[in-house]
């Protein structure tokens, strides 16, 4: 096995224990890992429209519809007309919403605390700026800038 393969391998064995830990946290709040980042997302930069939490998010690079008529129908989000356009709605949590954003940022606090005795902060950062450096320009590499940026201006 050469270097980029080996790379290839590590980086889909790291995102899927990654997923399989987030998963199994996530199964007592009745949530899966893109459903919770979709109530983060909205947390964090909502309310939005369905195109700007869709270029927001890294579990889906098409339109979230289904994830969130899913969260719709469970009453964590709620859809709203846009003023200025009833065609156009607008998503926001609901009270209920409100809640499982707050489980869920304490499951992601238990599987930050995971990668950070996993490694040391010099070295989550090394390994950010390489990944950083792999998905610049992709779907995904661009949602996780845009939201670090929205982050950043909050």
């Amino acid at each position: 096995m050469n270097a980029s393969e080996e790379l290839r391998y590590l980086v889909l064995a790291a995102q899927r224990d990654g997923n399989r830990i987030l998963l199994d946290l996530l199964r007592p709040l009745g949530v899966s890992p893109s459903q919770a980042e979709v109530i983060r997302v909205v947390a964090d930069h909502g309310p939005l429209s369905l195109v700007d939490l869709g270029v927001l998010l890294v579990c889906e690079t098409g339109s979230p519809s289904r994830l969130v008529d899913g969260l719709v129908t469970a009453s964590l989000l709620e859809r709203i007309p846009a003023l200025d356009d009833r065609r156009r709605v607008i998503l926001s949590l609901t009270d209920t919403g409100r809640e499982k954003e707050v489980s869920i940022r304490g499951v992601e606090a238990v599987l930050h605390s995971f990668i950070e005795q996993s490694m040391t902060a010099v070295e989550i950062e090394s390994v950010n700026t390489l990944l950083r450096k792999f998905v610049s320009g992709r779907p995904a590499g661009i949602a996780v800038d845009r939201r670090s940026t929205t982050s950043a201006a909050s």
